[in-house]
């Protein structure tokens, strides 16, 4: 996903960081293991051609990295992911699949699953190169913050419910009876956390809700239709003139930046914008940020989830200068703190992705 990719110096992993690779393919898995073991900073602990496999070895085996083939034979990954995610909690899951750059719908699952990123591997003839430098590129940006492992994590036990409709306690500043609207960034880890954000949402909420995550614009219908199913609410891509809406979702397209423009009776409609964001990204968090800021003030809710670098953090200002409310996914849960972390001194909270849903779940529309 789009973000800040760490420099060689910036790298500061304590402890060689340990990769187990699942992958149907023997030249595959030879070709990313040599990959992997041509950098200091990653070593392969264990190369496997099942899901099942994967399995008996995470029973004895410590490990920082899973890389997951989707496309396999018998137990697929995307089936085999929540057990491989309970036999290695600790591990971050990235997907690497043919499948990933034209059918993204089980890549989608997978991210919203618990899998924290995505790799698109060529053909087999195209596996040296810059998909080796795009591979490594990525484990670096996940594998900054890699603590010593010593041995197997136990596995966890099953995600806790989502709790009754009694909402948390209100951070300072956070009024439920204000919000006319929701904007949520995300990036890296995003899809996961939006998950559990979603899920914790009645299904008869009127709050318009709008995302900018950063994904290509082909995985587009695919998370729409995802972001469907756990809202329980419609879901629509973005297009130029579209109106927002009680009750829906709006997604940012992968080739645009979305803001809101108010109409005149009122009500708010999107533009699809192509500007440079000064994040690099696109889609851009902060023009949307920034126009839900300009149209709705104090009826601006912000909400930022894992990500890599700075987006949003400009645009969240905004919202809080306006008059709204920013709150942010807190440290523990975020695969990286980079977007969250930098609205830090502007969030009324810092807080898991279900408080802050059912947070949301607690507001009512004017």
């Amino acid at each position: 996903m789009p973000g800040a990719t760490l420099t060689a110096s910036e790298r500061v992993v304590p402890h060689a960081g340990r990769v187990l690779i699942v992958d149907d393919s023997a030249v595959a898995r030879a070709v990313i293991g040599r990959a992997i073991d041509s950098s200091p900073e990653y070593k392969v602990a264990g190369s496997v051609s099942t899901a099942q496999a994967a399995l008996s070895f995470l029973q004895t085996e410590a490990v920082d990295f899973i890389l997951l083939d989707i496309e396999m034979p018998g137990v697929d990954g995307l089936t085999a992911l929540p057990d491989i995610i309970a036999a290695a909690p600790r591990a971050k899951v990235i997907v690497v699949s043919s499948g990933t750059d034209d059918r993204g719908s089980s890549t989608v699952q997978a991210l919203a699953m618990g899998a924290v990123d995505r790799v698109s591997k060529p053909t087999l003839g195209g596996l040296a190169g810059g998909f080796s430098r795009r591979l490594l590129d990525k484990l670096a940006e996940l594998g900054a913050d890699l603590a010593p492992l010593s041995s197997p994590v136990a596995a966890s036990p099953l995600p806790r419910p989502i709790a009754g409709p009694t909402a948390p306690d209100y951070p300072a500043g956070f009024d439920p009876a204000a919000y006319e609207i929701v904007a949520i960034g995300a990036s890296t880890g995003g899809i996961h956390a939006l998950s559990s954000l979603l899920r914790a949402l009645p299904v008869d909420m009127q709050l318009p809700i709008l995302i900018t995550q950063h994904l290509p614009g082909s995985f587009m219908p695919y998370f729409a239709a995802q972001v469907a199913v756990l809202a329980g609410r419609p879901c629509d891509v973005a297009v130029d003139c579209m109106r927002v809406r009680p009750g829906r979702v709006i997604l940012a397209p992968g080739d645009a930046h979305i803001r809101c423009v108010r109409l005149s009776d009122r009500s708010a409609s999107i533009r699809l914008v192509r500007d440079f964001a000064a994040s690099g990204c696109m889609p851009s968090v902060d023009p949307m940020l920034a126009s839900v800021a300009r149209v709705f003030g104090p009826g601006a809710l912000a909400v930022m989830l894992s990500g890599m670098g700075r987006d949003g953090a400009e645009g969240a200002r905004l919202v809080r200068d306006a008059g709204g409310c920013v709150l942010a996914q807190d440290r523990a849960t975020s695969v990286v703190w980079g977007m969250p972390g930098a609205v830090d001194g502007i969030a009324a909270a810092f807080l898991d992705p279900e408080t802050i849903g059912r947070l949301i779940a607690g507001c009512r529309k004017k």
